[in-house]
């Protein structure tokens, strides 16, 4: 009798646990949901006039900020780590606050920042949009586009990554007009869930041309795009699909008369060949690939952020804490289009003391 007993417990408890399983199942698929395509996004702007001006330097930084959690000694379970949360709030707002930092410090006109947390329990709550641009101070105007907004993450069991709601934040000392939230393709049926929800931004920025011989300037924009693609891919044709959609957009943009600058996270191996640049291996990091030359419109290029001398990784992978063994490589950078002359491009070398990313630096001028 104990025996039956004991049996029909264990049934009815896996059979819970099933019931439990399908509610989740049930719930994750219920809740997930994309935003709509062509999202007219708030500027929030100190700044009310000026403009690009043709012929002046400036700089673009871009820096994936990996929403406050990957201080040096960190390691990430999607990427093969521990861990799936931030430590504390004290540690979010200390790698927010470094990273915000080392940007400071690079001086730029223009700052892309990727993973920026608004209400997520990844990072402890912390609103990282307000944060940032707290420590930006009035000298910008910005935007925020949410990539995603997840569904509660119930793994790992002992800590979930749960529910997070994250973006891309473009700060500008010049105004802008107007921008624009545009959707990239991911991945269905399961996979959805994992990659999540994909997008780029698009600000307009008021460019200050050189009058002609009738004493006017002609009218053109800076198209300032802000990107974080897909990673956690298991269709290559995926992350493909999302950079032609993307060049297809900034070509558009380039044969109007705009001039084209896309910074972010394009977790593509920009340089080609980084594995033998920083001297890694990377058989088993199959997560970054190089851009097809091919797939690069003409009038439009990438430029790979590259130090000289001692050349600079822009990210880590977080499969372990940053050390001599990691395997490195550089996804963070610039496409500019054939009107814009750059100058300069490089990675800033912050041992990943704030983040698994460093910030790249893009020199440039506006040509006539």
């Amino acid at each position: 009798m104990r025996k039956k007993t004991a049996i029909r417990a264990a049934l009815l408890s896996l059979l819970a646990l099933a019931l439990l399983a399908a509610v989740y199942v049930v719930y994750v698929f219920a809740s997930w949901r994309r935003l709509p395509d062509n999202l007219p996004l708030e500027v929030a702007s100190a700044v009310q006039t000026g403009g690009v001006e043709v012929g002046k330097p400036y700089c673009v930084v871009t820096y994936n900020v990996g929403f406050g959690a990957y201080s040096a000694d960190y390691s990430f379970f999607m990427d093969g780590g521990r861990e799936s949360r931030a430590r504390s709030t004290e540690a979010v707002e200390e790698n927010i606050t470094g990273a915000m930092a080392v940007a400071a410090d690079l001086n730029p006109d223009f700052l892309l920042l990727q993973e920026v947390d608004v209400d997520s329990t990844r990072s402890c709550h912390v609103d990282e949009l307000a944060l940032t641009r707290q420590l930006a101070g009035e000298s910008y105007c910005s935007t925020f586009a949410q990539n995603y907004d997840s569904p509660y993450l119930f793994w790992p069991l002992t800590a979930p990554h749960g529910a997070n709601r994250a973006g891309q934040v473009t700060f500008s000392r010049c105004p802008i007009v107007s921008a624009l939230r545009r959707s990239l393709p991911i991945e269905e049926g399961v996979m959805k869930v994992v990659d999540l929800d994909r997008c780029y931004s698009v600000s307009r920025i008021p460019v200050t041309a050189p009058a002609d011989s009738s004493g006017r300037g002609e009218a053109r924009e800076l198209v300032l795009y802000n990107l974080h693609l897909s990673a956690y891919t298991s269709d290559g044709t995926i992350a493909e699909e999302q950079l032609r959609i993307l060049f297809a957009d900034m070509l558009a943009e380039y044969q109007r008369g705009s001039y084209i600058i896309a910074g972010g996270d394009f977790n593509k191996d920009l340089l080609g060949n980084s594995n033998e640049i920083f001297g890694v291996s990377g058989e088993d990091y199959t997560w970054a690939q190089p851009i097809p030359p091919e797939m690069v419109p003409q009038g439009l290029t990438i430029v790979a952020p590259l130090n000289s001398g001692t050349p600079v990784p822009s990210c880590r992978n977080a499969d372990r804490p940053y050390g001599p063994d990691s395997y490195v490589v550089t996804v963070d950078g610039f496409i500019v289009s054939d009107n814009v002359s750059v100058t300069g491009a490089w990675v800033q070398d912050t041992g990943f003391q704030w983040s698994d990313h460093n910030p790249a630096v893009l020199n440039m001028t506006l040509m006539p």
